[in-house]
């Protein structure tokens, strides 16, 4: 978990130094945009700071309050809330810091984003194919 915070830290410290005003181009479908985001994803309640740091904080007291239950479902699950944990910390810490996060993944077809949400969005990936996985086997048991 730290080393995934300290992934999502340490890209959004060099983009915040590093990326020009302009977008730079690695890829003709990939670019690195620096981008100040005070809302949620898609640019929804943007300059909801202070709501956003209240619903991450309570998602990240859920998962730390939740943990064995959370991990009694497997690995999938444990994984899942690690990624979730360490991307709300990542976001969570810009928001506080500096009041808005850093944003600098573009691929042109979908808002700019981070490292944090990645993880964020795996996790969350994770604990929708447990929910499949575990529908199965309950299903196979009947």
């Amino acid at each position: 978990m730290v080393g995934i915070f300290l992934l999502d830290h340490i890209t959004k410290v060099a983009a915040l130094f590093y990326l020009p005003d302009k977008p730079i181009e690695l890829l003709p479908f990939f670019h690195l945009t620096y981008v100040e985001n005070t809302g949620a994803a898609f640019g929804l309640m943007r300059n909801g700071n202070f709501l956003l740091i209240f619903v991450m904080l309570a998602i990240i007291a859920y998962i730390i309050f939740s943990w064995r239950e959370l991990c009694s479902y497997g690995r999938l699950v444990k994984w899942g809330a690690v990624f979730i944990l360490a991307g709300a910390l990542g976001n969570l810490y810009d928001r506080i810091l500096l009041g808005y996060v850093v944003d600098f993944l573009d691929f042109r077809i979908w808002p700019v984003f981070n490292v944090a949400d990645s993880f964020i969005t795996v996790g969350g990936g994770m604990f929708v194919l447990s929910l499949f996985i575990h529908r199965g086997k309950k299903q196979e048991e009947k």
